[in-house]
C-alpha cells in the first residue's frame, strides 16, 4: 500500500499553462457580494473577531426569487435551500465575469458544486418519512393508555400528526428530485445553458480544494474550457454542530493562528468562481483576477476515527507537489493564506512545513492569516472563500489584515519567515520583480491536507507566455487493475457473473424489518407519503468487518451500511490475501499519490436517521398542539409523546467522535483510504443516477493530468428503504411490477443495492509495474441537456457519446457490445436507443451491435448504476461472453434497433473477435437533471501497452 515516504507524482516534465480566475461571487452573512466582501477583509480588526464571525442573521435563502430563473412553481417547494443560495451566486459569478452581455462556450463549461452534510430538503423528507411511524406509535401508545378518552382519541391524534408534519415538513411528487445535491449544477447548467458535465462534490472541510483540484486538471487535460466552482455551507438541521462537537471540535469563536486551538464554529457561505486555462481567458478578452498556478492535494491515511493530520510531512509534500518553484528565492510567496481551522497542532504543522521550505532569506517577510478570523470556518466553501481573498487581494495589491481574539494564546512566529498584519498594506512585488505571489492552504477531519499556489496576473508576461489549448484526443489510456462489486443474490464478481449468465433477475419483495407495510405500503395509487411497490433487489449490509481490517464494534455500528459495503467490497482486492490470489498472481503495486472517488448519495442514510431523532422534540411539541388530544390533561399528553417516542427509537444516545465519520458521504472514501493505509484524497461524487461514472471521470482526469498515480473509484446506494421508495414513487418512477427495459411493458425501475469499486492506474504504469490489466478504459464523454430536470434529451446524450469518441483512436463501428443505462421508462429508453442510433448507427459496422443491461437483473442502483454497468462489461470480456438481457417479452417496437443495427440477447452469446482486433464495448449511465456519461472500455492485448 501506499504512504506519506512514497515518491512525488513524476513530473511532466513542462510547466503547466495557469489557469485564470475571471469571475468571482461571495456570498456570506457577514458581506453580500464581492465588493463588500473585500471590504470585510480590509477591516481593522475589532474588539473581538468572533462578534463578526457570528451575525445575528444568517443566510436567507427566502429572499431569492426563483421565479427569474423560470422555476415552475410545482418544483419551487421542493427546492433545497441551497440551490437557491448557489443560482444566486452563479448568476452574480457570471455577471460579474461580463457574461450576461455574452455567451459562453456552453457545450464546454462545466458546473461543479460543493456541499456537506444534508441539505434541508434531505432532512425534512426523512423527518416526514419517521414522523409516520411515530405518529403510529402515537395511536398505539394512547390505545393502550388507562384512560377512556384518550383511547377514544387514539386514531384521529395519529391521522392529525402525521399531517401536520406534511404541512410543517411540506412534501412534493418532486421531492426526490429537488433534495438531491446534483440538481444543484444541473439546475443551473439549465438556466443558464451550460452543456458540460455537472456533479457535486464532497470531502469534509477539503470540498472547495477538491473541486478546484479537479476543476484545473480537466481544464488542463483540455476537456473543458471553463469550469463554474460553487461551494456552500449552512445551517440546514441541528446534526452537523451536534456531530463535530462531539468530536471534539465545537467552539463558540475560531482563533485561526492559536497554539492551542480546540476547534471552530460552523460558518455560513457561499461563494463561486470561473475558471479558464489563461490562453483561453486572454483569448477571450476577460478580466483576470488572478492565476491559478499549482494546485495539490495530499493524504495522512491513519485508521481509525477520522482526524485532521498534523504531519509536517505531508504539508510539505503536497506544497512541493502544488508548485516544486516555491523553495526558489525569486518564486517565494509574500502570503501564506492558512487553514485556519483552529485545531491545536494542525496551522503548527502547515506553517512548521511551508518555514522549512520557504528560503530562510525571506526571514520574517512572508504574510499569515487566514479568512477564517471573519467568517469562522464555512467548511465546504472555507477553500473557495480562502481564494476569493487571495484572488482579490491580488488584484487590488492589499494584503489584509489579521484578527486576533483577545485572550488568544497566537502560533510564536519569531525566528520564521511569517509574521501578521495588524493593518492593511500594499503588496509589493516579489523579489527581483517576480510576480505577487501566495500559497493557499486547506486540511480536512478526513486527514487529507491542500496547497493552491496563486499569483497575480500581468499582462505583459501573459502576451509572451500564452500556451495553446491541449488536445482532448490526446486523451492518455487508463487500466483498470482491480476490481470488486456486490450486488443484491451476488456477493462478489463470480457470483454476479453467474447472476447475469443465468438469466434470472434478483427481484423478491423486501423484508419485513426493511419496509413495513402497513406504514408505508399502499398499492395502486401513486402517493406522497406511501410506495406502491414493495419489490426489489434488496441485499444485507455486512454484519462485521472483513478480515484484516481492525474495526472495533462502537466503530462498526457507527458507520453508515453503504460504509460497511464499500469497505468489504474493497477487501475483495485490497486485502492481502485477495490480492494475492487475484488470477494466481500478485497484487497491484500501489505507489506514490492517488484519489479514491466513490459515486454516493451525499447525504446518507445514518446521517438522516439521527438528524431525525435530534429533532424528535418537534414532535412532541406537535403533540402538545392536536386538537384530538385537546381535552387530555397536559401531563397525559406529554406522557403520549414521550411514551411515543420511547417506543419510535428511544433516546437519542449521546454522540461519539466515531458518529461524525458516519454521516460523511466522503466518510464512504475515507475509510477506504485511511484503513488499507492508502495515501490517497477521499471524496463522494453525486451526479444522480450517473454517480459512479462522474467519480471514474474524476479519477480519469487525475490519473490524466499527473495529479494522481492511481485512484480508486465506483459507487455505491442502498435505496431499497422506505425513504427512497416512497419518494419514488410520489413521481411515478418505480415500476408497478419489475423493471423490463426495452420491453412494452415497460413502466419504470425496480430498486436495487449494490456496491462496485476499480483500482485504476495509467496504462504505461501497470505495464512497467507488472500489474494485470484487466481492460482498459480509452475515453469518457459526458454532457448536460440544459433543458429538463426530468425528461431526457436525444441529443444531450448523443453529444456524451461522440465526446467520448473524440478521445479515442476508432470508431463507433468497432464497438461489439452498448451495457445501456437501460432505465426502464418507455420515453427513457426510446431516448437513449435514439441516441444511440444517432452515433453507433454506421454502415461501417460488420455486425449488429449487441445491447444488454445489469438492471434488468440488479434494478436500478442509483449511485452503483454505472459502476454495475462496468463491472458487467469486465466480466464479459474475460469471459469472452457477450452477456443476456433478462425479463424482455416483447420489444418495444418503437425502438426500431434494426435502424443500427442492434440486437438485445437473452442468452449468452459467444464474443468472437480477429486476432489482434480487441473486444470493445460502450457503457452508459445518464442520471436526473440531464447529466449524460458514456464510458469506453476496451480489451487489454498483452504488449499493445
Amino acid at each position: 500500500m501506499s504512504s506519506l515516504t512514497d515518491p512525488l507524482p513524476d513530473d511532466r516534465g513542462t510547466d503547466p499553462e495557469p489557469v485564470a480566475i475571471v469571475g468571482i461571487s461571495a456570498l456570506y452573512p457577514q458581506a453580500q457580494g464581492v465588493d463588500a466582501f473585500w471590504s470585510l477583509m480590509l477591516e481593522p480588526a475589532p474588539g473581538c473577531a468572533c462578534t463578526s464571525a457570528h451575525p445575528a442573521a444568517g443566510l436567507d435563502p427566502e429572499s431569492v426569487d426563483v421565479s427569474r430563473y423560470g422555476i415552475p412553481p410545482a418544483q419551487a417547494g421542493s427546492m433545497a435551500a441551497m440551490q437557491k443560495l448557489m443560482l444566486e451566486a452563479a448568476r452574480h459569478c457570471l455577471t460579474d465575469a461580463g457574461y450576461a452581455e455574452r455567451p459562453l462556450p456552453s457545450d464546454r463549461t462545466d458546473v461543479l458544486a460543493g456541499v456537506c452534510f444534508g441539505l434541508d430538503r434531505q432532512y425534512a423528507n426523512a423527518r416526514r418519512v419517521e414522523a409516520t411511524r411515530y405518529a403510529d406509535e402515537l395511536r398505539a401508545s394512547a390505545e393502550e393508555s388507562d384512560f377512556a378518552d384518550t383511547r377514544g382519541a387514539a386514531a384521529a391524534a395519529g391521522e392529525e400528526l402525521a399531517a401536520v408534519m406534511r404541512r410543517t415538513l411540506g412534501e412534493s411528487p418532486h421531492d426526490r428530485v429537488g433534495e438531491m445535491a446534483s440538481t444543484i449544477p444541473a439546475r443551473i447548467a439549465g438556466v443558464f445553458g451550460l452543456r458540460g458535465r455537472t456533479m457535486a462534490v464532497e470531502s469534509a472541510d477539503l470540498t472547495s480544494y477538491a473541486l478546484l483540484a479537479h476543476a484545473v486538471s480537466a481544464l488542463r487535460c483540455g476537456g473543458s474550457d471553463a469550469v463554474l466552482v460553487l461551494a456552500g455551507q449552512a445551517d440546514e438541521g441541528p446534526l452537523p454542530g451536534r456531530a463535530l462537537a462531539a468530536k471534539g471540535l465545537g467552539a463558540d469563536c475560531v482563533h485561526p493562528l492559536e497554539e492551542e486551538g480546540q476547534g471552530y464554529p460552523l460558518g455560513e457561505g457561499v461563494g463561486a468562481v470561473l475558471l479558464k486555462r489563461l490562453s483561453t481567458a486572454v483569448h477571450d478578452g476577460d478580466r483576470i483576477y488572478a492565476l491559478v498556478r499549482g494546485c495539490a492535494l495530499g493524504h495522512d491515511p491513519r485508521p481509525g476515527t477520522f482526524r485532521y493530520s498534523v504531519s509536517p510531512l505531508l504539508h510539505e509534500r503536497t506544497a512541493r507537489a502544488a508548485d516544486r518553484t516555491l523553495s526558489q528565492r525569486g518564486c517565494a510567496p509574500q502570503y501564506v493564506e492558512c487553514s485556519g481551522t483552529g485545531v491545536a497542532g494542525v496551522t503548527a504543522a502547515e506553517l512548521g512545513a511551508l518555514n522549512g521550505l520557504l528560503p530562510q532569506s525571506t526571514l520574517g517577510s512572508v504574510a499569515v492569516g487566514s479568512v477564517r478570523d471573519r467568517l469562522g470556518h464555512t467548511f465546504a466553501n472555507s477553500g473557495l472563500a480562502s481564494l476569493t481573498k487571495v484572488a482579490l487581494a491580488l488584484y487590488h495589491r492589499r494584503l489584509p489584515p489579521h484578527w486576533a481574539p483577545r485572550g488568544s494564546r497566537p502560533l510564536d512566529l519569531a525566528g520564521s519567515v511569517f509574521h501578521t498584519l495588524p493593518e492593511a498594506r500594499p503588496w509589493p512585488a516579489g523579489i527581483g520583480g517576480g510576480p505577487r505571489r501566495a500559497v493557499l492552504g486547506g486540511t480536512s477531519l478526513t486527514g487529507s491536507v491542500a496547497h493552491l499556489v496563486v499569483e497575480e496576473y500581468d499582462a505583459s508576461r501573459a502576451r509572451h507566455g500564452a500556451v495553446q489549448p491541449p488536445q482532448a484526443a490526446a486523451a492518455e489510456p487508463i487500466a483498470v487493475v482491480a476490481y470488486g462489486g456486490a450486488f443484491a443474490g451476488s456477493p462478489d464478481p463470480h457470483s454476479l457473473w453467474q447472476t447475469f449468465i443465468s438469466g434470472r433477475d434478483r427481484f423478491a419483495p423486501l423484508p419485513r424489518e426493511v419496509l413495513e407495510r402497513r406504514l408505508h405500503h399502499a398499492p395502486g395509487a401513486l402517493s406522497l407519503s406511501h410506495t406502491y411497490t414493495d419489490l426489489g433487489a434488496w441485499m444485507a449490509p455486512p454484519r462485521e468487518p472483513p478480515d484484516g481490517v481492525p474495526v472495533t464494534p462502537a466503530r462498526w455500528a457507527a458507520m453508515d451500511p453503504a460504509q460497511r459495503l464499500t469497505l468489504t467490497v474493497a477487501a475483495q482486492f485490497l486485502s492481502r490475501r485477495s490480492s494475492e490470489g487475484l488470477r494466481g498472481g500478485p497484487g497491484p503495486v500501489l505507489a506514490g499519490h492517488g484519489i479514491v472517488a466513490v459515486g454516493s448519495n451525499l447525504c446518507l442514510t445514518r446521517e438522516r436517521l439521527l438528524n431525525a431523532a435530534l429533532c424528535a422534540d418537534d414532535l412532541e411539541a406537535a403533540v402538545e398542539e392536536l386538537a384530538a388530544l385537546a381535552e387530555l390533561p397536559s401531563q397525559e399528553r406529554k406522557t403520549l409523546a414521550a411514551q411515543a417516542r420511547s417506543r419510535c427509537a428511544g433516546q437519542v444516545p449521546p454522540l461519539g467522535p466515531a458518529d461524525p465519520d458516519g454521516c460523511l458521504a466522503s466518510g464512504v472514501a475515507a475509510v477506504l483510504a485511511n484503513e488499507y493505509r492508502l495515501a490517497a484524497v477521499p471524496m463522494a461524487v453525486e451526479a444522480a443516477c450517473a454517480s459512479s461514472m462522474a467519480a471514474l471521470d474524476v479519477a480519469i482526469t487525475a490519473l490524466r493530468s499527473g495529479a494522481a498515480e492511481f485512484a480508486l473509484a465506483g459507487g455505491v446506494e442502498l435505496p431499497c428503504n422506505p425513504r427512497d421508495m416512497i419518494l419514488c414513487s410520489a413521481l411515478g418512477l418505480l415500476s408497478h411490477s419489475r423493471i423490463t427495459p426495452f420491453d412494452r411493458s415497460a413502466d419504470g425501475f425496480t430498486p436495487g443495492d449494490g456496491c462496485g469499486l476499480f483500482l485504476l492506474k495509467r496504462l504505461r504504469d501497470a505495464v512497467r509495474d507488472g500489474d494485470i490489466v484487466h481492460a482498459v478504459l480509452c475515453g469518457i464523454g459526458a454532457s448536460n441537456d440544459a433543458k429538463s430536470l426530468i425528461a431526457p434529451d436525444t441529443e444531450g446524450q448523443a453529444r456524451a457519446i461522440r465526446d467520448a469518441f473524440g478521445q479515442v483512436g476508432f470508431d463507433p463501428g468497432a464497438v461489439d457490445y452498448l451495457e445501456a443505462h437501460g432505465t426502464g421508462t418507455r420515453v427513457g429508453d426510446r431516448v437513449e436507443v435514439a441516441a444511440t442510433a444517432a452515433t453507433y448507427g454506421t454502415p461501417r459496422r460488420r455486425q449488429p451491435l449487441h445491447i444488454g443491461s445489469a438492471k434488468s437483473f440488479l434494478g436500478h442502483t442509483f449511485a452503483a448504476a454505472g459502476a454495475a454497468g462496468l463491472l458487467r462489461v469486465l466480466l464479459a470480456i474475460r469471459a469472452g461472453t457477450l452477456p443476456p438481457h433478462t425479463n424482455l417479452d416483447t420489444p418495444e417496437p418503437s425502438l426500431d434497433l434494426d435502424a443500427i443495427p442492434a440486437m438485445v440477447p437473452d442468452r449468452p452469446v459467444e464474443w468472437h473477435t480477429r486476432p489482434g482486433h480487441p473486444r470493445r464495448a460502450g457503457v452508459s449511465s445518464f442520471g436526473t437533471g440531464g447529466i449524460n456519461y458514456h464510458l469506453l472500455v476496451e480489451e487489454h492485448l498483452d504488449g499493445s501497452g
